[in-house]
C-alpha cells in the first residue's frame, strides 16, 4: 500500500469512525464539540503560529496562489448559487447558502491532516498561506451577499455596521489570531512552485466543513441543505479528492 493510499484511507476512515461513533451514541454530541473547540481554539492556532514564525514558504508568491484559488472559488460559488435559485427554484437566501456550501472547502479540520499526511510540513506551510485569508474572504463574501440579496425588503444595514461586525468576528477568531501573531515579512514575489499548485488543488477538492452550516444557521435558512451537502460531500470525497490528488501528482510530479 502506497503512502498516498494510506493517507486517504486513514483520514477518511477517521472521519467515518467519528460519524458512526456519534450516530450510535458511543460518543455524545458534547464530546465532538469539545474536540472541535480544542482543535480550532488551541491546537490549530498554535500550529499556524509556529508555521508562520519558522517557515520560509519556499519562495511562494501568495498573490498568484490566492488569485488562482479564489477565482475557482468564485466560479464554484456562482454555480452553486445558480443551481439552487434557477434549477431548484429556491430564494436568494438559500442560493447564498448553496453557493457557500459548494465553495467553502474544509481547509482546517480536514485539510490540515490531509495535507500534512501527503505533502508533509512543506505542504502545510503552503496551506497556511491559504488559511490566512480563506476565512476572512469567505466570511466577508457571505455577509455582503446576504446584505445585498437576502433581506427580502427588511431594513437595510449600513455598510459601516457590516464592516464593523465583520472585523469584530474576524479578529476574535483564534485561527486569525494565530496567523497574525506569527506572520511577519515572509511573503515574496517569487513565481509559483509545483508544491503550491498541488496544495491549492487538493485543498479546493476537499468537501465543505462546518462553516457552511454555521452560516446557514446565522442566516436562518438552508440549514438542512448545508448539513446534507456537507455529509454527502464528505462521503464522496473519498473518491473525488483522491481523483484530484492523483491528477495533480501526475501533472506536477
Amino acid at each position: 500500500m502506497t503512502p498516498l493510499t494510506e493517507t486517504v484511507l486513514f483520514v477518511f476512515s477517521l472521519v467515518a469512525l467519528g460519524y458512526f461513533a456519534g450516530l450510535t451514541g458511543y460518543l455524545k454530541p458534547v464530546s465532538g464539540e469539545g474536540i472541535s473547540e480544542f482543535a480550532v481554539n488551541v491546537a490549530m492556532p498554535l500550529l499556524l503560529f509556529q508555521t508562520m514564525v519558522n517557515s520560509d514558504f519556499h519562495g511562494v508568491a501568495p498573490w498568484s496562489l490566492w488569485s488562482a484559488y479564489f477565482a475557482a472559488v468564485a466560479v464554484t460559488w456562482s454555480a452553486g448559487h445558480l443551481v439552487m435559485t434557477r434549477l431548484f427554484g429556491r430564494d436568494a437566501r438559500a442560493g447564498i447558502v448553496g453557493g457557500v456550501s459548494s465553495a467553502y472547502s474544509n481547509v482546517v479540520l480536514l485539510g490540515a491532516p490531509f495535507i500534512l499526511g501527503i505533502f508533509g510540513t512543506s505542504g502545510f506551510e503552503v496551506l497556511s498561506l491559504l488559511v490566512s485569508i480563506h476565512l476572512p474572504v469567505m466570511m466577508m463574501a457571505s455577509i455582503v451577499l446576504f446584505e445585498m440579496f437576502g433581506r427580502h425588503g427588511e431594513e437595510s444595514v449600513h455598510p459601516l455596521r457590516v464592516i464593523r461586525n465583520f472585523l469584530r468576528r474576524l479578529f476574535v477568531n483564534p485561527l486569525i489570531i494565530g496567523i497574525l501573531a506569527g506572520l511577519a515579512w515572509r511573503f515574496t514575489g517569487a513565481p509559483l512552485p509545483p508544491l503550491t499548485a498541488k496544495v491549492a488543488v487538493v485543498v479546493a477538492a476537499l468537501p465543505s466543513g462546518i462553516n457552511s452550516y454555521l452560516i446557514a444557521v446565522q442566516f436562518n435558512t438552508g440549514q438542512a441543505l448545508a448539513s446534507n451537502q456537507m455529509t454527502i460531500a464528505t462521503a464522496s470525497a473519498v473518491l473525488t479528492t483522491s481523483f484530484w490528488l492523483t491528477v495533480v501528482l501526475h501533472v506536477f510530479g
